[in-house]
């Protein structure tokens, strides 16, 4: 299916994304614009896909789902530094696309040094968080303490082993109820996500300090949605 309830009024979507009914609201996390032009800095040269592939998701995600706001939910860029002018060209045409077709709140993500420089020339404040339908949106790089939250910045994916051969790698929603932690998969097509269901652990304090083996999994393939079961029990998994 192209979307799934996790809780009431949150719905993950197969676009990468969520979708909460107040609004509706769509929550986006980890763009990483300028991807390429940061890996030209150290020399790899990739084809400039990334922040096509982003438009054109994008605006399937705004004529599937209408939304009246449009959450941005950190590393908005990709490149730590000082944006270069590319960069800042791509930015600002993402965000002015957006903005055509919904209210868009930008939250602060730990790559988006300089980031109010960028958007300040169209009028748009950065956050470091915000509050809708009753959930604390940020990035994750820092924890409020405030739950329930929604965050990206883990880039989550498991990784699921065949029962002769080979596994299959997707990227995944995470959802700790009891906690109340919620983590989006990245937006880039380039962030192949970080598994985790393997020994390597969590990066945001939300995820460290909740019990994600708890928590659901909602992994994000060519056929849509699929509910996965608890991280823990992931662990010991084949397809």
């Amino acid at each position: 299916m192209d979307s799934v309830s996790i809780t009431k009024g949150v719905r993950a979507s197969n676009e990468r994304c969520l979708i909460l009914d107040e609004g509706p609201t769509v929550i986006i996390g980890d763009l990483h614009l300028g991807y390429e032009r940061a890996l030209e800095g150290e020399g790899i040269y990739l084809p400039r896909l990334n922040t096509g592939s982003i438009r054109d998701s994008l605006n399937r995600i705004i004529f599937r789902y209408e939304p009246k706001r449009i959450v941005l939910l950190g590393d908005i860029k990709h490149d730590f530094a000082r944006a270069p002018f590319e960069c800042r060209l791509e930015v600002t045409k993402v965000i002015r696309m957006l903005s055509d077709a919904a209210e868009v709140v930008v939250i602060k993500g730990n790559h988006d040094n300089f980031l109010q420089n960028i958007l300040s020339d169209i009028g748009i404040d950065v956050l470091d968080h915000t509050d809708i339908a009753g959930f604390r949106l940020e990035h994750g790089h820092s924890d409020s303490g405030v739950r329930p939250v929604i965050i990206g910045h883990e880039h989550p994916s498991v990784r699921i082993s065949g029962a002769m051969s080979g596994s299959v790698k997707l990227q995944c929603f995470l959802y700790s109820e009891d906690d109340g932690v919620l983590v989006i998969p990245p937006f880039s097509p380039f962030s192949a996500g970080t598994d985790v269901a393997g020994p390597d652990g969590f990066m945001s304090g939300a995820c460290r300090n909740a019990d994600m083996d708890k928590a659901k999994v909602y992994g994000v393939s060519d056929i849509g949605i699929i509910a996965l079961g608890l991280l823990g029990d992931l662990k010991d998994t084949e397809l």
